[in-house]
């Protein structure tokens, strides 16, 4: 179990996806951002479809991984638009793919075609990237919501991810607790949405979150740079 006191701040660092989706963020902001990456050399950034190569092209030199979105935020784009993204994606510099499933596929018990969605997206990206998968778990029950991380793993998936950040809730610790027991070792959680501050990244991983999204990265870093002077 980790905690404040003892954890590395490496292994903080490298558990962070700096998040840069939000609709209104400027070219500059998106920058900004690529350079708090680099600084405190996180894992990855998450990026807007657009700023994919403005971001690979920022991130060049340094071991901070571009990720992008797929089917964001809401998972109902056709599936061959889907791998488009994640093509045109991969062609601009990214390396993770962040996809939304098909919600209301989900809810509804079509789960070949939740299966066959995320698979055509693992197969478009075979060997060129990772690919998360975002439940949404606001929207769904938890039944639903295991049933979401098996199709994932079923499809191919690296990762099974628990919201984009854009949903009435974000991460919860028994969401990530489900999550973790629904998979095998094989596939990893990413965590999403309110992850603010160290105790509550902290918190995330020890309920079984190996990256977590989050847009305070320089915070929470700080912060525990600060408790362990």
């Amino acid at each position: 179990m980790y905690d404040a006191a003892t954890i590395p701040v490496a292994t903080v660092a490298k558990s962070i996806d700096h998040a840069l989706l939000r609709p209104e963020l400027t070219v500059d902001e998106v920058l900004a951002g690529c350079d708090v990456a680099a600084s405190y050399e996180v894992a990855a950034v998450c990026c807007r479809p657009v700023d994919v190569r403005r971001c690979a092209d920022s991130l060049a030199g340094t071991d901070v991984a571009v990720g992008t979105v797929i089917g964001f935020p809401h998972g109902s784009h056709r599936t061959e638009v889907k791998v488009f993204e994640a093509v045109r994606a991969i062609e601009d510099g990214a390396v993770e793919l962040d996809m939304v499933l098909p919600i209301g596929m989900l809810r509804s018990g079509r789960l070949d075609d939740v299966r066959d969605d995320i698979a055509a997206v693992v197969d478009a990206a075979a060997s060129a990237a990772i690919v998360k998968v975002i439940l949404e778990n606001s929207y769904l029950t938890d039944d639903e919501k295991v049933e979401g991380c098996r199709l994932a793993e079923a499809a191919g998936a690296a990762y099974v991810k628990t919201s984009t950040g854009f949903a009435p809730g974000g991460a919860t610790i028994a969401d990530l607790r489900l999550m973790r027991a629904a998979v095998s070792n094989r596939v990893k959680v990413k965590a999403a949405g309110g992850i603010r501050t160290l105790d509550m990244l902290i918190d995330c991983l020890n309920a079984g979150a190996d990256r977590c999204g989050a847009s305070a990265t320089a915070e929470i870093i700080d912060d525990l740079r600060a408790r362990q002077r």
